[in-house]
């Protein structure tokens, strides 16, 4: 009987059905947008251009608008602007991120020059992902960080996702060189669950396999008009998912950026690297933004990355218990059973007893001695490959975006917009994945109010050719020589091992010995025989008995928000909004239980947001969500904030948020043999029936090796986990508004705590015991804690402008974690102590042509906890750096990098990717 048969019990509405249902919904949007709004004329031009009054440079997307009215245009890249008006004189506001604004009455048509003040004052910037309305910065009622276009431009990244790392209170955990995490206050891990990343309104998780995938797929370099981090909870707006945070990643609209734009970049990486000698950096960005009309407007943006990655080669011995572990001493040389962290293939185990002991029984002179070696288990392993050995480096990643962009009314734009990547890298979750030919695409259909938005979007997955390293290498030993037989590895090793100590060789060299013959014919990683089974190997599903796991998984969803504040401003400030999503898991068996057919998952929320000024002092703020998903109860999550202005620009902030988070659709349906004996299963209760939990009872594995304890495991329904988090905040700006100051401190209680326990489950009618749990049936769970777990944590920083454009910035933050029950596993994962160090100037010398950032970032040594292993990740120093040089006659910068300027090798994760220096020169064309 096949698990699915067990599972679905409803038909599955058809996609197709779905986005008819959403054209139809967006016709009726159009139509009635259409018909309520009265057709505006414009006949009389006005032009001009806006400049720097310090560089007299150009300024590209500086707003021009009438002032007090919603007729406006934006400058191109040199500047220049046309706006038509009903009729001159004419009143415009001119206005731009980082300068003062400016008013001016135009009379008749020639052409006006307009010269804009640079503002040097902090915290102005204008930031919604803590609100979904715009406020100011430094008048956010929760910590929130922003990144702009000239921010990431004069960063030390080679990548825009790089920047992410320096912001106050940010982990990141880089699985390989285009694969990389973020998360905020805790719980860091490769495809965190508990942090959104959400791209022009969609979240950039792959739907099945349940990370995101914003370093991989999404906005280009080019494209990126901003990114906003909200460290913390933020689902009462956001949705399931924002336990611990989320990142905002808005994109260009090319009614402001038009023009081409393009960079190229060449480095090298690799330096002094043992696993790999230096190999070249190539990263090629290109976008082209243009206004066709008033009313139309496009872009397309692409980007292209090839590299040989970084090495995972953490050769250290393992010690495996299900998905658990610990590092321990010996190797390959010292230790028959050794099982290194990346390497592949010698997860296979047996004990040698069972060889020696038929031996004995075919050769019954031989027993008494064979009897002095078997009186303790003799476990061996097989021989395994390097991870370098297996994984093709060559990193190869390609985004495409664009968008088209229909202003029906003034106030009005509908954007058809989409992007789609592909690319290989590499994914470390209860394995290392080789995510090889990985294609995702993100759509949306959109319609823009300056009161309201209507959105629909779909996430198309598929995991192309993608692979599970630990597998696909055991079943490579396997394909070339099968462990078990009369004359297989096992047989063939046990039999040399026996003739080496009948020799009288020492335990040690007669393991050597033995291991030496069956392996005499293994094929060399770098021979076309093993690239031929390896291969092979990889290209059958897993359910047919491969390593290649299929993933077509879909997303569909519709969302909407309303501002009634034009209505009820007087009285309070209102938002509404809600949204509908389905998911379709469609692995083919190879990762969900889903071998007879895709599962469906409904979920839908709506949420409410009131907030009112009380004098020119205090900004109350109240807000609630509530969400289904059809396999869970409902959950409704409140927020309460407050901003007290102490004096102008200095202002506390308290709030009280909470968040929640579904299980995931891995948490729900996941059925992955994960090596051996053990399963990665999902929590619902077909699970229980098709495993025949209810009658072979399992018991909790760690209690059984380490305490000799059977301790059963009760059947409770999972459920999903929450979060309450108080949090007490100040920003201000000090020093003649040259200094501004963030501090934070926070507290938050864990409910119902998602987390996996491991069980063990003996053959029928027979408990496991201390000996055979290994070897019995394992499968890890999902399960909640009863118990409160706590969090907390500060964080502070300070940025101080000196004169001459220099900008000194610095931050120090903490998340701990207090109150887990011993024996569960709380991937917390985070450095108790981690700073961030900068100086920057963005333009000094002649004409102010040159710029430069350096940066040091420092974090604590902490204990990393994963499924795919555990272990001590040693602290980190590493400095970043780059210098600029501008060519404003020909609207392009040079830049000459390093990432890692000091090529301290270090890892953020047990079992990733070693991450050295990166060094690169890069020529932008109209990238400001």
């Amino acid at each position: 009987m096949m698990l699915t048969s067990v599972i679905l019990t409803s038909g599955i509405t058809k996609p197709l059905y779905f986005m008819r249902l959403l054209t139809r919904l967006f016709a009726m949007g159009i139509l009635f947008t259409l018909c309520s709004t009265v057709v505006f004329a414009q006949s009389v031009s006005v032009s001009g251009t806006v400049k720097s009054s310090e560089t007299g440079e150009g300024i590209n997307a500086a707003s021009v608008t009438v002032t007090g009215g919603t007729t406006g245009t934006y400058t191109k890249p040199n500047g220049s602007f046309e706006l038509k008006v009903n009729a001159l004189p004419v009143k415009l506001t001119v206005s731009s991120v980082g300068y003062e604004a400016l008013e001016l009455t135009v009379s008749d048509a020639t052409p006006v020059a307009v010269s804009l003040v640079p503002r040097n004052v902090l915290g102005q910037e204008v930031v919604v992902a803590a609100s979904r309305t715009s406020e100011r910065l430094i008048e956010s009622p929760v910590t929130v960080e922003r990144v702009s276009t000239a921010a990431i431009q004069n960063a030390p990244a080679a990548d825009y996702y790089d920047v992410v790392a320096s912001l106050k209170g940010v982990d990141v955990v880089t699985s390989s060189l285009t694969f990389k995490t973020p998360t905020t206050r805790g719980f860091m891990g490769s495809g965190n669950l508990r942090f959104n990343q959400i791209v022009d309104g969609m979240d950039n998780q792959a739907p099945g396999l349940n990370f995101s995938v914003g370093s991989v797929i999404g906005t280009t370099q080019l494209d990126v008009e901003s990114m906003e981090l909200l460290p913390g909870a933020s689902s009462a707006l956001y949705g399931p998912g924002g336990m611990n945070g989320t990142l905002v990643i808005n994109s260009k609209n090319p009614f402001r950026y038009q023009g081409l734009s393009f960079e190229l970049k060449e480095g090298v990486m690799h330096m002094g690297d043992d696993a790999r000698g230096a190999s070249m950096f190539n990263n090629y960005a290109l976008r082209w933004g243009q206004k066709v009309s008033d009313k139309f407007a496009y872009k397309i943006a692409a980007e292209y990355t090839s590299a040989k990655d970084w090495v995972a080669q953490d050769y250290r011995n393992y010690q495996r218990i299900g998905t658990d572990g610990r590092p321990i001493p010996g190797s390959r040389q010292t230790d028959p059973n050794y099982d290194g962290i990346n390497v592949y293939g010698d997860e296979t185990t047996a004990d040698l007893r069972q060889v020696l002991t038929g031996i004995a029984g075919q050769a019954p002179f031989l027993a008494s001695y064979i009897n002095t070696l078997t009186g303790s288990p003799i476990n061996v392993s097989r021989t395994g490959y390097n991870e370098a050995d297996i994984i093709d480096p060559t990193t190869k990643n390609f985004k495409l975006s664009g968008s088209v962009n229909w202003k029906i009314t003034p106030n009005t734009e509908m954007i058809l917009a989409g992007n789609w990547g592909t690319g290989n890298t590499v994914y470390t979750g209860s394995d290392r994945y080789s995510l090889k030919d990985l294609k995702m695409g993100q759509y949306k259909l959109e319609l823009v109010n300056r009161n309201w938005f209507v959105r629909a979007w779909t996430t198309q997955e598929n995991a192309g050719e993608s692979f599970n390293a630990t597998v696909t290498t055991r079943l490579t030993n396997e394909a070339w020589l099968a462990s078990g037989g009369a004359t297989g590895w096992y047989a063939q090793y046990g039999q040399a091992y026996l003739n080496a100590k009948l020799a009288g060789m020492s335990d040690p060299d007669a393991h050597t010995v033995a291991r030496a013959f069956a392996d005499r014919d293994r094929p060399d990683a770098n021979s076309a025989v093993f690239k031929r089974m390896f291969d092979s190997v990889r290209s059958i599903p897993i359910s047919k008995g491969g390593g290649l796991f299929v993933d077509k998984t879909d997303l569909y969803s519709v969302e909407g928000q309303y501002n009634f504040s034009h209505i009820t401003g007087k009285v309070v400030d209102l938002l509404v909004g809600g949204n509908y999503k389905r998911y379709v898991l469609n692995s083919e068996g190879t990762l969900f239980a889903d071998s007879a057919g895709t599962i469906p998952i409904n979920e839908y929320g709506a949420y409410v947001q009131a907030s009112r000024n009380i004098g020119d002092v205090v900004k109350l703020t109240f807000a609630g969500r509530y969400d289904k998903n059809q396999n869970f109860k409902g959950r409704f999550t409140p927020r309460a904030t407050a901003v007290f202005k102490v004096v102008p620009n200095n202002n506390i902030r308290f709030s009280y948020q909470t968040a929640y988070r579904f299980p995931s659709t891995q948490q729900q349906w996941i059925n992955l043999n994960v090596g051996g004996n053990t399963m990665l299963i999902g929590g619902q209760p077909q699970f229980w029936d098709f495993y025949n939990f209810r009658t072979n009872k399992v018991y909790y594995l760690n209690e059984l090796v380490n305490n000799n304890q059977l301790v059963p495991y009760d059947f409770v329904k999972y459920k999903p986990e929450s979060v309450s988090s108080f949090e007490l905040g100040y920003k201000g700006l000090l020093a003649d508004d040259r200094l501004m100051v963030d501090v934070y401190g926070y507290y938050g209680q864990y409910r119902n705590f998602l987390t996996r326990t491991l069980l063990v489950q003996g053959k029928e009618n027979e408990p496991p015991t201390q000996a055979t749990a290994l070897s019995d049936n394992i499968y890890s769970v999902p399960t909640n804690i009863q118990d409160k777990v706590k969090t907390y944590g500060f964080g502070v920083s300070l940025d101080y402008r000196l004169y001459g454009n220099f900008m000194l910035g610095g931050n120090l933050s903490s998340d701990r974690l207090s109150d887990l029950p011993p024996g569960f596993v709380s991937f917390f994962n985070s450095p108790k102590y981690r700073t961030n160090l900068s100086i920057s100037n963005t333009g000094f010398g002649s004409k102010d042509r040159f710029a430069f950032n350096i940066a040091y970032r420092w974090q604590d040594d902490f204990y990393y906890n994963g499924d795919f292993a555990n272990g001590q990740v040693p602290h980190i120093n590493v400095v970043d750096a780059q210098v600029s040089y501008k060519l404003p006659e020909a609207k392009s910068v040079i830049k000459l990098g390093a990432n890692n300027l000091l090529n301290q090798y270090y890892v953020n994760a047990i079992g990733n990717a070693r991450v050295g220096g990166l060094y690169y020169i890069s020529f932008g064309y109209n990238v400001f």
